[in-house]
């Protein structure tokens, strides 16, 4: 009956381990899941940019080990999340202050298409199929490849599609169908 209300503060709010160990331990783990997650192709990232990944399951992590006690304190939980806080923040202002670097974490879009031409190559390194490029461009209301001018997989791994003029594709369809006649 007496552990019931026996309350511990010193282990709740005392670290159990060196401040700085967990400083470099949430820097490592960050650092480390960041460069793994910019190597992936953009398809495999969704609709959520790396850092914003990054801060969502690292915060989850830290502060579920603080109130799990699988720390020993909630003071090394709130150091692991003041780190992740501080490298998401340092990285977007770089990102923000140097464009070279804003490249880094956000590559710039990758053309897939143009003139309604698939770029194989491109396709290739994002691990994209033609089949799944297609399906893609049928979500967004566009039948044939041929009505493409450009489509382009984004930072998020989204792919943005520009059409062709439908005047303009009319044109080429004539004249398209012209020489078809004419040979």
């Amino acid at each position: 009956m007496e552990k019931w209300f026996f309350i511990n503060w010193q282990a709740i709010f005392i670290p159990s381990i060196s401040i700085f160990e967990l400083i470099i331990r949430g820097s490592l783990v960050y650092l480390a899941l960041f460069s793994v997650l910019r190597l992936l192709p953009s398809r495999q990232l969704g609709t959520l940019g790396i850092t914003d990944l990054l801060v969502v399951v690292l915060f989850a992590e830290a502060a579920q080990n603080a109130m799990a006690s699988n720390y020993t304190s909630i003071t090394e939980g709130a150091i692991l999340v003041g780190t992740v806080i501080f490298w998401s923040y340092l990285l977007n202002w770089l990102g923000y202050k140097l464009p070279q670097f804003q490249r880094f974490l956000n590559p710039p879009p990758l053309l897939l298409v143009k003139n309604g031409r698939m770029i194989e190559r491109h396709l290739q390194r994002e691990l994209i199929t033609d089949d799944e490029l297609m399906s893609k461009l049928r979500q967004q209301g566009v039948e044939f490849l041929a009505d493409v001018k450009f489509a382009y997989i984004e930072a998020d791994g989204r792919i943005s599609i520009i059409t062709s003029d439908s005047k303009t594709a009319s044109v080429l369809e004539r004249k398209v169908t012209l020489k078809s006649d004419l040979h």
